[in-house]
């Protein structure tokens, strides 16, 4: 199978295919794939086969989402837990998007480049990172590496494999560089709520000005805040973003973590799933 006929693996892995499927849409992607990669479908349940379709990509087609569900597994499950560590995606940062940003104590952006990806946009990407982040990681492949690491050669830029056995190898560890931290790239990724909190802790106050006014006189407030301090709290703002049902979490298969934490399925969306994964097909 070549790259673009794979593609579709890509679209069936996603937030709206999901919610489509556990709440009994007709959904084309899945029966595509299914009957494209997979035979013998009939009486196997849709975890089943979901399963098996991770298994194809695994093999033929490591995209995006197998190195990010891949990361989650073995750096947030793996490594830290649920409860003193959160996982954020696709975070718009100035003219990029973070992939994978993991916030424990620190939080460390991991720029995902797939065998599929080239690195074209790699140092505009990274130079966006370290206005809102101190730490950078950049994931790749074996084939990629010695290329990778010319590329960041003297840099504070991590550098992860994603191997053949499908584990995360660290080859550099990333270096703390808070020299390019921007109050405007943090308060722009701030919620109004986060802001006004940090403001309040802070000030002990929000300014009392117009509804025009108001988000210009919070960012000034803001930017007179010690980088370090700002930050600091612009961490913990985001670390609270993401709330798991934990418990129902645990359930959720290895396949789908990824998909699933950054829905933020409640409970009865969890029921839907696993309804959905234990139906079988034919």
């Amino acid at each position: 199978m070549n790259k673009s006929n794979n593609s579709i693996l890509s679209r069936m892995f996603t937030q709206s295919i999901f919610m489509d499927l556990i709440n009994n849409q007709e959904v084309s992607v899945f029966d595509t794939c299914v009957h494209r990669y997979l035979y013998n479908v009939n009486e196997v349940d849709n975890g089943q086969l979901i399963s098996k379709l991770y298994k194809y990509m695994e093999q033929k087609y490591r995209n995006e989402y197998f190195y990010k569900n891949t990361l989650l597994n073995k750096l947030l499950l793996g490594r830290h837990s649920l409860n003193t560590t959160t996982v954020l995606s696709e975070l718009p940062i100035n003219k990029s998007k973070a992939d994978f940003i993991l916030i424990n104590g620190k939080a460390i952006v991991y720029e995902v480049k797939t065998e599929l990806d080239t690195f074209d946009r790699l140092n505009s990407q990274i130079n966006d990172y370290y206005k809102a982040f101190n730490h950078v990681c950049v994931v790749t492949c074996e084939s990629n590496y010695d290329k990778l690491q010319e590329i960041l050669k003297g840099s504070n830029v991590g550098i992860c494999v994603l191997t053949s056995r499908n584990t995360i190898s660290t080859r550099k560890e990333p270096i703390e560089d808070n020299a390019n931290l921007d109050h405007s790239a943090l308060f722009k990724i701030l919620r109004k709520k986060e802001f006004e909190h940090i403001l309040l802790n802070y000030y002990g106050e929000l300014p009392q000005t117009s509804q025009v006014k108001y988000y210009r006189e919070c960012f000034h407030l803001f930017s007179e805040i010690n980088i370090d301090l700002a930050y600091k709290y612009f961490l913990e703002q985001l670390k609270r973003r993401v709330n798991i049902e934990k418990e129902e979490f645990k359930k959720v298969p290895y396949e789908l973590r990824f998909l699933i934490y950054i829905s933020e399925y409640k409970k009865n969306d969890y029921l839907k799933l696993f309804q959905f994964l234990n139906t079988t097909q034919g």
